[in-house]
């Protein structure tokens, strides 16, 4: 039994190979698992297919293969989650990501990545990279920029009632 190459804890049969193999993940943690998991494995057709319609356009199999390829991806680490439970649309995952590039050069990837949920799947839609740190003792009022950092307004964004 081996570790999840997600960092979980769990062996990836209990984590990330059934999300894969289905293609369905519960929760947008457990897909951003499953991603840096497809990554580690080089698998650039379940990424493809887990990225939203939407802004699947902008990326290529043969572009994501070759860098999850040339990369040797070593732990992930999530900062935070914001929604995306099993019964939200939307949510958030702060994450870093440790890898050694072509070069052997150690590196990180620190993204908050965005992910909706559509006909009861969750799909990637995008992520900033190196976010801005928030302060979570300032209220966020509705005029402000979201704090998940889409660049829209709070009231227009995350504070939108559904």
């Amino acid at each position: 039994m081996s570790d999840c190459p997600c960092c979980s804890g769990k062996s990836y049969s209990e984590c990330c190979e059934a999300i894969i193999k289905n293609e369905s993940a519960p929760t947008a943690l457990s897909l951003m698992r499953s991603r840096y998991t497809a990554y580690k494995n080089e698998d650039a057709e379940y990424l493809y297919k887990t990225t939203h319609p939407k802004t699947r356009g902008e990326y290529e199999h043969n572009e994501i293969k070759e860098w999850s390829k040339e990369n040797t991806w070593i732990k992930l680490k999530i900062i935070s989650l914001e929604h995306g439970n099993v019964n939200d649309t939307k949510g958030i995952v702060e994450f870093k990501a440790y890898y050694q590039d072509k070069h052997r050069n150690e590196q990180m990837l620190h993204e908050r990545s965005t992910f909706l949920k559509e006909n009861k799947q969750w799909f990637y839609l995008d992520g900033i990279n190196n976010p801005p740190r928030i302060n979570l003792m300032k209220k966020v009022l509705r005029n402000d920029p979201c704090p998940c950092g889409s660049g829209k307004k709070q009231k227009n964004c995350c504070g939108k009632s559904n």
